[in-house]
């Protein structure tokens, strides 16, 4: 067993919803064997309220989340990350920053809880379905050996990940 933490960082858009979820169930789930953290190629400057309660629902913390650009994270000083996940398809579609390391990426893609018609009811469902996708990516990385996997197996096993 490896005493490694691996760094993640998820990208979205405007870092509201998918990312921030995201980060904070690896968060949760990683165990202290990842460090989570999340960011947005045009941040909105709030985190969505229902994603902070569709969170709390599942018993995560979300303690700290904000809503932030990614250039912090290609700062000096800033983590070197292992992973680097897209969760929505736009941020999929720019051209990201250089990250040190040269961290495995794949794109993980969730439909945007935060679009779509419908009562309250609807959109707090819709939060409730993308919390869950990204749930089930989480614990399908988690349950991955990655002790044992060469790089180019991590990679491809990360990116089919994000087609389930």
């Amino acid at each position: 067993m490896s005493d490694k933490v691996y760094q993640v960082l998820f990208i979205c858009t405007r870092n509201s919803a998918r990312s921030i979820m995201a980060e904070a169930l690896l968060n949760s789930l990683g165990r202290g064997r990842f460090r989570a953290w999340s960011a947005g190629s045009h941040p909105g400057g709030e985190v969505h309220p229902l994603a902070l309660q569709t969170l709390a629902s599942m018993h995560v913390s979300a303690e700290g989340a904000r809503s932030k650009g990614w250039e912090i994270y290609a700062e000096p000083g800033a983590p070197v990350f292992d992973f680097v996940f897209t969760v929505c398809d736009q941020a999929a579609g720019e051209t990201c920053p250089v990250w040190p390391g040269q961290p495995m990426t794949a794109h993980w893609g969730v439909a945007d809880p935060a679009v779509g018609e419908g009562d309250s009811q609807a959109q707090a469902r819709r939060f409730w379905d993308a919390a869950v996708v990204l749930k089930r990516r989480i614990e399908l990385m988690l349950a991955l050996p990655l002790a044992s996997l060469d790089r180019l197996a991590i990679q491809r096993e990360v990116r089919d990940i994000g087609r389930r």
